[in-house]
């Protein structure tokens, strides 16, 4: 059953909420815009076709990429940064072309929220080529719907299985015949598939082992079946232009079979016999695809593809999957009742669609339940979610129009900048693609707490410190980035709105903060505002209380806007105004 589909025209606030979920942060102008369109209009531009494939990044020393031709061995640069750097530019579109540049940005949080599933951890992989590779193979199954039947969601999940990066960061390449490595085939299981059901039910078991939509058997025997392949990409310091184990339907590399494609050695090639979850089926070598009787890569490969096909065939498959999605896009608090209707729902959109994600997403932005537009509701949607470190640094730094020096004209320049937003995130808890366990990031699955994982008393300071680092004038920052408040002003609002000083800050409040409508300053107006007058006025009082002096602060503040008289007041009065408000603990929250 799809899921009731919102009617009428998003309005501002909608349309943020939509644009903050379903890319990294919008610009005043996307807000303006996308305010004026119905859910289905708004949903088309976030999905645009085609869009280009990125620019591959340099290694500054020797003024060439590195990521398809390998890496010079005299090169002393932090390559792993590079890429993580390089990716952060991605998600902002950089050096898109304008018309092409949000639904270049949609593309790359479906990325990023892949990662967040099929995790990767960067100090365990250590190798910048593999990372890319993966992080390629993600990009090229995130927009799916009109991609060809083999790019789905399921098929990823056959790639995965013999991709480099995760052959190395969950220990495949230990899994030989004889010595089984139970860790991927554990966490294909619990983590990147079917999963253990929804969060807080206790589901009835036959005892140890028994996970009630799987067996700890079914973990042996996928093992089993995942096992005898290796890396296929040496360490990021060898040359390896030539890639002799490329995936035909991807062309990126992947592992490799050990031993050899026709005799793979340390493939198990008994027959697999799985538990009663999975009705006892046996997944066995296809003799056509053996060679006298031995494993071969193509048949190592059929058996992988007959393990993900059994995996997916379970209907809490697609749940589970449908679970991590609306806890990324959506709110982490799932329900039985929720369950059986908003999440039952999208995985009947995502099995009916072959398994692909993007028309899952398509329907979860343009429905009802998205924006909480059901009549007699509460607007828990808007602002329910704490931004991640990167949503809030990426967010910044795409409303102020905040520019990154070129990579390819600029490299050093850029990856300085970008090694100061990795510290930025890294400071508030977020150790960008290193997350420290194979669960990946806490936010995204760890419960009861899912997103709070974000706060604590020295994540939220460094949260404020960031803010006032930008904004300020007198604060240094690494890369010297900059949020200028005054143009900002200038350049986004009509005189009108500039000049007097509370209607400034409800116009701010559109674009900084997820409730806005009905604001006022009068205790006792405002029970139907999203903020209360007591939180107005206190960014009132941080915005004109500059002078002390002034006797009439909000004429002072008009004079000075109007006239051009003392400049310096103007920018004092911003930074209080735009600190106040982006150190809120609204402001951390979409």
């Amino acid at each position: 059953m799809a899921l009731p589909p919102f009617s009428g025209i998003l309005g501002s606030k909608r349309a943020a909420h939509l644009l903050h979920r379903a890319s990294f942060g919008p610009t005043k102008e996307l807000i303006d815009s996308f305010s004026t369109l119905t859910a289905n209009q708004a949903v088309t531009q976030l999905f645009q076709q085609p869009l280009p494939d990125p620019i591959l990044p340099i290694d500054p020393a020797t003024n060439k990429e590195w990521f398809l031709s390998g890496i010079n061995p005299t090169s002393k640069g932090n390559f792993q940064d590079y890429f993580k750097g390089w990716f952060l530019a991605q998600m902002l579109s950089q050096g898109i072309a304008p018309g092409q540049s949000l639904a270049y940005i949609t593309r790359e949080k479906i990325v990023f929220f892949i990662h967040t599933v099929l995790t990767t951890i960067q100090s365990k992989v250590d190798d910048s080529r593999s990372l890319y590779f993966q992080n390629q193979l993600f990009r090229l199954f995130a927009f799916d719907k009109t991609a060809g039947p083999k790019v789905n969601f399921k098929e990823l999940a056959k790639k995965v299985c013999v991709d480099n990066a995760m052959l190395k960061v969950l220990d495949g390449y230990l899994n030989v015949n004889g010595n089984p490595q139970e860790n991927f085939a554990r966490e294909l299981h619990e983590l990147y598939t079917i999963g253990r059901g929804l969060d807080g039910i206790k589901y009835p078991s036959t005892g140890q082992g028994d996970y009630f939509f799987y067996q700890e058997k079914d973990v042996q025997e996928a093992a089993k079946v995942l096992s005898g392949w290796e890396m296929s990409i040496e360490s990021s310091s060898v040359i390896n232009s030539q890639f002799q184990n490329l995936d035909p339907d991807t062309l990126l590399p992947r592992g490799k079979v050990k031993g050899g494609k026709t005799n793979a050695s340390s493939h198990d090639n008994s027959t697999k016999t799985f538990s009663s979850r999975f009705a006892n089926k046996q997944i066995k070598p296809d003799p056509l695809l053996a060679t006298g009787g031995n494993a071969t890569e193509a048949s190592a490969l059929d058996e992988i593809s007959q393990l993900i096909e059994q995996i997916y065939a379970s209907p809490e498959t697609a749940r589970g999957i449908c679970r991590k999605i609306y806890r990324f896009y959506v709110y982490h608090a799932i329900d039985q009742l929720l369950d059986d209707s908003i999440i039952a729902g999208m995985a009947n959109t995502f099995t009916s669609n072959g398994f692909k994600l993007q028309p899952v997403l398509e329907e979860l932005f343009q429905s009802q339940h998205f924006y909480d537009a059901a009549p007699g509701v509460n607007d828990d949607s808007f602002g329910g979610i704490i931004k991640s470190p990167l949503d809030l640094v990426l967010g910044t730094v795409r409303l102020f129009d905040i520019q990154l020096p070129d990579y390819i004209t600029s490299a050093n320049d850029f990856y300085a900048k970008t090694d100061g937003l990795l510290r930025s995130l890294s400071s508030m808890g977020m150790n960008f693609y290193d997350p420290s366990d194979v669960a990946g990031y806490d936010a995204y699955h760890q419960y009861p707490i899912y997103h709070r994982s974000w706060i604590s008393t020295n994540y939220l300071a460094e949260r404020y410190k960031f803010i006032n680092e930008y904004v300020s004038e007198n604060q240094p920052v690494v890369g010297a980035l900059k949020i200028d408040p005054v143009n900002f002003v200038k350049t986004k609002f009509s005189p009108a709105i500039a000049t007097n000083a509370k209607s400034l800050i409800i116009e701010l409040a559109k674009y900084l903060l997820p409730l806005n409508e009905n604001l006022t300053y009068t205790t006792g107006a405002d029970a139907n505002a999203g903020l209360t007058a007591a939180r107005m006025n206190y960014f009132l009082t941080a915005f004109i209380k500059t002078p002390l002096i002034d006797t009439d602060p909000e004429a002072s503040w008009t004079d000075r806007w109007t006239t051009g008289r003392d400049p310096e007041t103007v920018q004092n009065q911003l930074q209080g105004l735009f600190n106040a408000m982006m150190q809120s603990p609204e402001y951390q929250l979409y």
